[in-house]
């Protein structure tokens, strides 16, 4: 029954993102800041209609300025939760080929998220000079580093790109925990089970003192990370 109603879902709420990715970007042509409220909009119906509710707690925290947020990722329902109910607006790293899909990549453009380039060594230290810039501009984003979704509930060894990213980017990291989303759809699974809830936990940022080495720094932050939302989660 479960993958009945996953399979009922997606017939429905893929097609829906690709309208709402098309409106989207009409509405940049006429304010870039109107994208936003289209990307809240989307994650709030998609937890709308799985019939979730999400509760957040921590935002009091959160810094001024621009933030790399870090959480663990167990679900697709992350993404829907972490659109459409963290206190602040928040962009996507993604690898540079998603942004060649029609409409949902150029929607993706056109919002100001950022393309990593995963290719030769030189090209994805480049990309990953240009996306710690935007960072550093203004630009708020979220990472999993896991790197993908658990399959068995569990937290996943993270990677290093994205704490590398974090130091260069110079900007606050804020871990999240987020508990709930595997019992609503398991990693590696389409099947969805309706009216759960999710839980959102934001903790206190992390800064790294000055003058560190940039390895050091690296691994710091990551231990520092983990501990953070490990700490959230049952």
């Amino acid at each position: 029954m479960a993958l009945i109603r996953g399979l009922l879902y997606m017939s429905v709420f893929f097609p829906l993102t690709f309208l709402i990715a098309a409106v989207a970007i009409l509405s940049t042509l006429i304010d870039r800041r109107y994208y936003a409220w289209f990307a809240r909009f989307w994650g709030r119906l998609g937890i709308t209609m799985a019939g979730i509710s999400v509760t957040v707690s921590g935002g009091e925290q959160l810094p001024d300025g621009p933030i790399i947020v870090m959480s663990n990722h167990a679900s697709n329902f992350d993404i829907l939760a972490m659109q459409g109910y963290f206190p602040r607006p928040l962009s996507w790293i993604a690898k540079k080929e998603l942004f060649s899909i029609p409409v949902f990549g150029w929607s993706m453009r056109r919002g100001g998220y950022i393309a990593l380039d995963r290719g030769d060594g030189r090209k994805a230290l480049k990309s990953m000079d240009e996306a710690a810039a935007q960072i550093k501009g203004g630009t708020s984003v979220i990472i999993f580093p896991e790197g993908t979704r658990t399959r068995d509930g569990q937290l996943l060894p993270f990677k290093r790109g994205g704490f590398l990213l974090a130091v260069k980017a110079g900007v606050p990291v804020v871990p999240v925990s987020i508990v709930g989303s595997f019992a609503i759809n398991p990693g590696g699974s389409l099947g969805l089970n309706l009216g759960r809830s999710v839980q959102l936990t934001i903790h206190a940022p992390i800064t790294l003192p000055a003058g560190m080495k940039r390895a050091e720094a690296e691994e710091l932050l990551m231990q520092q990370v983990h501990t953070a939302v490990t700490g959230g989660l049952p």
